[in-house]
C-alpha cells in the first residue's frame, strides 16, 4: 500500500505571484482536468501573460501523462494556423512538465453557451467558417484534432482552436482501436473503431457539426451517455439516434449544413472547404452593423 506521506498532491495550489519556474509567474489558475492545469501567467522572456499549460503534481511521473504533453507540443510546432492557438515554450520534463502558449483574450464558446444559450449567427457563422479552415489545414498536414467541442474553442477574430492533445496523423487515427475524444461530441466512428469505422478528417467534421449544433440550438444534438456503460449505444447515443429538431429561426442553408456534417456514414459529409464555402455567403449576407468586430473574408 503507497504510505499517504508520499503521495503527491493533486494540484500545485499555486496562488498569484508564485513561481512556476525561473520565468514564468503565476497569475491565476483558469482552469484543468484530471492530468493538467491551465494557469495565466506572466512570462519574462515574453514580457506578457501566456497561458501555461502544467501537468499536475500526482502525475510528472506518469508516462502517458508526460507522452501526451509531447505529442501536444510535436503538433502545436507542426501546425502554424491563424484558427489555432500557437505554442511559445516548452518544458516536457524536470519538477514541473508544461507548455507556455499564448494567452487568447476572448471566452470559450462553451462559456459563451452556458451564459446566455444560443448565439446569434453573426456570432456562430464567423467561428465555424475559422474552424472549418482549420480543419482544412490539417486534411492537408494529414493531421485531425478529434476533439473538436465547444470548450476547445476561443471566442474572437479569429476563433481559435486549443488543445491538440489527442491530434493524430490521419495514419494513427485510421489504427485506433478504442475511443477517443469527448464523448458527446466525437463521432460514431471515434466510438468503437474499427467496428464503427476509422477516424479521420471526417470525423473533424462531425465534431465542427455537433459544436455548432449546440451554438445554433443552446443544446446538444443527442442526449447525454452513462460514461459508465459497456453498451456502446447508451454510451454514444450519436451511434444510433438521429439528431434532435433545430430550432425553427436556423436559416435553412445553416440547418440544411449542420444535418450533412452529421451524417453517420463519413463519406457523406461534406469536406471541410465545402463547410466553410457554403457558410460564407450566409455570413455576407448580413447587415453590416452585425458584423463590427468581424472581418468579412
Amino acid at each position: 500500500m503507497t504510505n499517504p506521506q508520499h503521495t503527491p498532491p493533486a494540484s500545485w495550489g499555486l496562488q498569484e505571484g508564485d513561481p512556476i519556474s525561473a520565468e514564468l509567474t503565476a497569475l491565476r489558475r483558469l482552469g484543468g482536468g484530471s492530468a493538467y492545469d491551465a494557469y495565466l501567467a506572466f512570462d519574462e522572456r515574453c514580457y506578457a501573460p501566456v497561458v501555461v499549460k502544467l501537468v499536475r503534481p500526482d502525475q510528472v511521473e506518469d508516462e502517458s501523462t508526460l507522452r501526451g504533453l509531447r505529442r501536444e507540443a510535436a503538433m502545436l510546432e507542426a501546425v502554424r494556423h491563424p484558427s489555432v492557438v500557437r505554442l511559445l515554450a516548452q518544458e516536457p520534463e524536470g519538477e514541473r512538465p508544461h507548455l507556455v502558449l499564448e494567452h487568447l483574450d476572448g471566452p470559450r464558446l462553451s462559456s459563451l453557451i452556458r451564459r446566455h444559450g444560443s448565439l446569434q449567427s453573426y456570432q456562430y457563422l464567423p467561428l465555424a467558417i475559422d474552424v472549418a479552415a482549420a480543419i482544412h489545414y490539417f486534411a492537408h498536414e494529414a493531421l485531425v484534432h478529434l476533439d473538436i467541442k465547444p470548450s476547445n474553442i476561443i471566442m474572437g477574430a479569429p476563433a481559435k482552436l486549443i488543445d491538440l492533445s489527442v491530434m493524430r496523423t490521419t495514419t494513427d487515427a485510421a489504427a485506433l482501436s478504442y475511443p477517443i475524444g469527448t464523448d458527446a461530441y466525437l463521432a460514431p466512428e471515434q466510438a468503437d473503431p474499427p467496428h464503427t469505422g476509422e477516424p479521420g478528417v471526417a470525423s473533424d467534421v462531425w465534431g465542427l457539426g455537433s459544436t455548432l449544433f449546440h451554438a445554433v440550438a443552446g443544446y446538444r444534438p443527442f442526449p447525454d451517455g452513462d460514461p459508465e456503460s459497456a453498451d456502446l449505444v447508451e454510451r454514444f447515443p450519436q451511434v444510433a439516434l438521429r439528431a434532435a429538431e433545430l430550432p425553427d429561426d436556423v436559416p435553412d442553408e445553416v440547418a440544411k449544413l449542420i444535418i450533412a456534417m452529421l451524417e453517420k456514414r463519413p463519406a457523406n459529409r461534406p469536406r471541410p472547404a465545402e463547410v466553410a464555402d457554403t457558410l460564407q455567403p450566409v455570413l455576407e449576407a448580413l447587415p453590416r452593423g452585425r458584423l463590427a468586430g468581424f472581418k468579412v473574408r
